[in-house]
């Protein structure tokens, strides 16, 4: 597993790995989902694409994890394995236009309560708190969420 739970009073956080930054993003993606499921039980029946931008990393990250909150909300739609098809992790300043961006590919299913567990329900992602750095060539974040 590549991220832990953060225990945090009212809310849940987790604490996601990687050996790159991209890696630790779909950590944390993954991560939220194990919250939300136990995402073993979920088949790879369909895919998603997925496609984020943020002003900063931390902004990127929190627009990623809502993204996918959104097309759980919506859709009912729980991944259990992700690939980065595109990731520019830095927003160049000097270009206005410029933000930082993932496109994700998603693999999983509908959420059908009859065979998957129900763990919590997240609102959102925050910026409470939100961390994304490098540590001894290791990548990791830290992310609260509203429950």
């Amino acid at each position: 597993m590549d991220y832990e739970v953060l225990d945090i009073s009212g809310d849940v956080g987790i604490k996601a790995y990687g050996e790159s930054c991209g890696a630790a993003f779909v950590s944390a993606g993954l991560g939220m989902y194990g919250l939300i499921t136990n995402v073993e039980g979920i088949d790879e029946k369909q895919d998603m694409e997925l496609e984020a931008v943020g002003d900063s990393l931390e902004g990127l990250l929190v627009n990623y994890l809502n993204e996918l909150i959104f097309r759980f909300d919506t859709y009912g739609f729980v991944g259990r394995r992700m690939e980065i098809s595109d990731f520019s992790p830095t927003a160049a300043e000097q270009i206005s236009d410029r933000q930082a961006s993932i496109k994700v590919m998603v693999y999983g299913e509908e959420f059908d309560p009859e065979r998957h567990e129900r763990r919590l329900l997240i609102k959102a992602a925050t910026y409470h708190n939100v961390k994304v750095e490098e540590i001894d060539g290791t990548w990791e974040i830290d992310v609260i969420f509203d429950i």
